[in-house]
């Protein structure tokens, strides 16, 4: 796929970020935007990289009536020798592909997908910071432009990424979140679209989150649609619980996202000795084995945040502290080992790193 690029004079260029500690998480975006077009009969057409800016969307547009929206998220890192690269993009592209598919969105090639961000990020690689806990977030997202109001697979999408320059995702940084157990709204059913990467998961999330919140909490863990028994993911993360040196998450069974982060920190967790169980959790299991000690720590996964470590968690008026409320030391090796391979810190023998420059 060509992707051409178009010229961008300085004079309408953006300025930049003068403090990296205020960057805060996905409210500036760089000067320059990726675009191509999927037209029925005609596949993938008209590859630009332009100005940032709006594009021109009818009001009939599919997307604003029936959601057919799907997006990815991924980062790039700047090395202290100037490197630029890239965590398992490849991966992204792959998931990016399984979404569109269960939503009758059309799939882009994996090495198209990977090459047009590359290009647009060497582009862009004077925003992107280099302070600890910095990166430069990468949206890909897929949406139906077609002009009609009815319910179909769109004749028209847009598939474009854009890049915002980004500190942490949580505002207190490395620390302990409280999650509280949603049981009465529900996040995603068996069949439905749980597993993929669409904005009506997350629209879906927000009543629930909201009321976490005014409760004290920062995040919500779901339960099962169909029993409201077993824990599935948290609103932005894939969920763990550690016992002792046994890991034990969720299994992928078509209703929680398959975390590329997740999928990191059960590959390192077997490097590092520990033990992986991928089973369904009993809530009330767990909030016992919390009680009795049995579970010594619990966090959370996703690019954004990378690991999140989580002290405490809420379920019907009761709270449970996890050990000590702390940071696990298991939590504490898989985010300093994932962030410093990230980072290049740490040699990447996994192969996961995909340097741009």
């Amino acid at each position: 796929m060509e992707i051409r690029e178009l010229p961008l004079p300085a004079a309408e260029m953006k300025p930049k970020y003068t403090d990296e500690s205020q960057l805060g998480f996905g409210r500036i975006f760089t000067d320059r935007m990726l675009l191509v077009e999927w037209k029925a009969g005609q596949g993938w057409v008209d590859g630009r990289i332009q100005k940032y800016g709006p594009f021109s969307m009818d009001p009939a547009a599919l997307v604003l009536h029936y959601a057919q929206e799907i997006f990815e998220g991924l980062k790039a890192y700047k090395w202290a020798d100037g490197s630029i690269v890239l965590f398992r993009p490849e991966m992204n592209a792959r998931r990016f592909n399984h979404s569109a598919e269960r939503l009758c969105m059309p799939t882009i090639p994996e090495e198209d997908f990977v090459a047009g961000i590359e290009q647009l990020v060497r582009l862009e690689k004077e925003w992107i910071p280099s302070a600890e806990g910095t990166s430069l977030y990468i949206r890909p997202a897929m949406i139906a432009v077609e002009p009609v109001i009815g319910v179909k697979p769109s004749d028209h999408y847009y598939f474009y990424v854009i890049l915002s320059p980004v500190g942490a995702y949580y505002s207190q940084g490395f620390k302990p979140t409280k999650i509280m157990v949603e049981d009465k709204y529900v996040r995603a059913t068996p069949g439905g679209t749980g597993e993929a990467k669409t904005g009506g998961n997350y629209a879906n999330s927000l009543k629930a989150g909201l009321e976490a919140k005014k409760k004290g909490f920062d995040q919500v863990l779901w339960l099962d649609g169909v029993e409201r028994r077993y824990i599935e993911e948290v609103g932005a993360m894939n969920m763990f619980f550690a016992y002792g040196d046994t890991i034990v998450t969720a299994p992928l069974e078509g209703t929680i996202l398959n975390g590329i982060t997740r999928d990191s920190v059960l590959t390192l967790a077997k490097k590092l000795g520990l033990k992986i169980e991928e089973r369904r959790i009993d809530v009330n299991d767990l909030f016992k084995d919390i009680r009795d000690g049995k579970i010594t720590e619990a966090f959370g996964s996703g690019t954004a945040a990378v690991v999140t470590p989580v002290g405490l968690l809420g379920y019907r008026g009761e709270t449970a502290t996890v050990a000590d409320g702390g940071v696990g030391k298991i939590t504490q090796t898989l985010y300093d080992t994932l962030t410093g391979i990230q980072t290049g810190k740490i040699p990447d023998t996994f192969g996961w790193i995909r340097k741009v420059v």
